[in-house]
């Protein structure tokens, strides 16, 4: 992918001096009392913000919080804790700026935050004017905010528009260049891992990644759903039985060109679903009526850790059972580990799939991890991601 990038505008000496107009996503979980409660988007906005300070631009930087009303500020909508945890971050003050839309007083070498954008009307409607107003702010546009990559909204897509310059930041450049060399040009075998409760809500990622990848392994509820189309019985486990003809279809897809959906042959069972639930495992021709499927088993694990292992490279969205509840939770912890273990090239993301790499403390042996939960979804189901489709129009050729 062909995008200007703020790396190289830096490298080019074009930010001396320049106006800096920064979106990041700064969207960070607070408590009742408005503290942060974790900071890792704003950790990983800082790079961006250091290398612009450094570069000798006037930094402003915006991002949403929540989901305020716009035209109507409320207290809890403000990034004020934000701007107090970017202060200590950079070591300097970074002043919060309210009604930043006639203009910003900012010097070269300072940074200043830019109350939340959501609040302006227009935003999420991506209003030109809007958007017009905010890149005459500015001569230099950068996007380093992933996780809101999939929408189209005045920050993101319509000031990149209007901008006299636009770039990716080295947060949003980096995922482009991560899943571009996950599903651009990857190093072969391509094997994904698409896990969750519902085939419905992975349905287009699974029918993309069906056409790309050598072996599509599935996982939780969706495995379920694979299973009974390959004429197997679950029980009471969680599955979609509209959807079969659709995982039938995906099957068939893959083995006309030689890849494959490889099916469980063993599961973990119980006969509830609760923490202290008794975990058995069993053949899948074994399962009872009233069992419910809640991780894959031992030696369905172990093939695909193999298979994972001799992986060039590894997409993964979901873990494979109920690994919240450690009696369910060897399939996903064998997997990770395989991914940890393979010399592929990996690339992570999704909620659940986070949370994961954490309890089983992988993060430094998976490739690349992204930050955008929605965004990495879109790019995975092979959507043009707005923000990132308006970087490549702008790119100077």
């Amino acid at each position: 992918m062909q995008f200007n990038r703020l790396s190289d505008l830096i490298a080019a000496n074009q930010l001396q001096g320049k106006r800096v107009f920064i979106r990041a996503d700064l969207n960070v979980p607070q408590d009742d009392n408005g503290h942060i409660t974790e900071d890792t988007r704003i950790r990983a906005s800082v790079p961006a913000i250091q290398q612009a300070l450094q570069a000798g631009a006037a930094v402003m930087v915006t991002s949403h919080l929540g989901r305020p009303t716009e035209g109507e500020f409320k207290p809890e909508d403000s990034l004020a804790p934000v701007a107090a945890r970017l202060s200590e971050l950079l070591g300097v003050r970074v002043e919060l700026k309210q009604n930043w839309l006639d203009g910003v007083d900012v010097a070269p070498g300072q940074v200043v935050l830019l109350e939340n954008c959501r609040v302006n009307k227009g935003e999420k409607k991506n209003d030109d004017a809007l958007a017009q107003k905010m890149a005459a702010l500015c001569d230099i546009y950068v996007n380093d905010a992933f996780g809101t990559a999939h929408r189209a909204e005045a920050t993101t897509h319509g000031i990149a528009k209007f901008a006299p310059v636009a770039c990716a930041g080295p947060l949003l450049s980096a995922e482009l260049d991560a899943l571009g060399k996950a599903l651009g040009q990857p190093a072969r075998p391509l094997v994904a891992i698409v896990a969750g409760s519902k085939v419905s809500s992975k349905l287009t990622i699974l029918k993309s990644l069906a056409d790309k990848v050598d072996k599509l392994i599935v996982g939780g509820g969706i495995a379920n759903t694979f299973m009974l189309a390959s004429g197997l019985k679950i029980g009471k486990s969680l599955a979609e039985a509209d959807l079969v003809e659709e995982a039938r279809a995906i099957i068939d897809m893959m083995a006309k060109r030689g890849a494959s959906v490889p099916i469980p042959t063993d599961v973990v069972c119980a006969k509830e679903f609760s923490p202290t639930a008794v975990a058995t495992v069993k053949a899948v021709a074994d399962v009872e009526d009233d069992d419910m499927i809640l991780d894959i088993g031992p030696t369905t694990s172990a093939l695909l850790a193999e298979q994972i292992k001799k992986a060039g490279t590894i997409v993964w969205n979901g873990p494979v059972g109920v690994f919240e509840f450690d009696q369910f939770g060897n399939g996903t912890k064998v997997l990770a580990q395989a991914i940890a273990d393979s010399a592929g090239f990996s690339i992570a993301g999704g909620g659940d799939t986070l949370a994961a790499i954490a309890k089983y403390n992988i993060a430094d042996k998976v490739g690349y991890i992204s930050t955008g939960g929605g965004a990495f979804l879109e790019f995975l189901e092979g959507k043009t991601l707005p923000a990132v489709e308006i970087l490549l129009q702008r790119a100077v050729k």
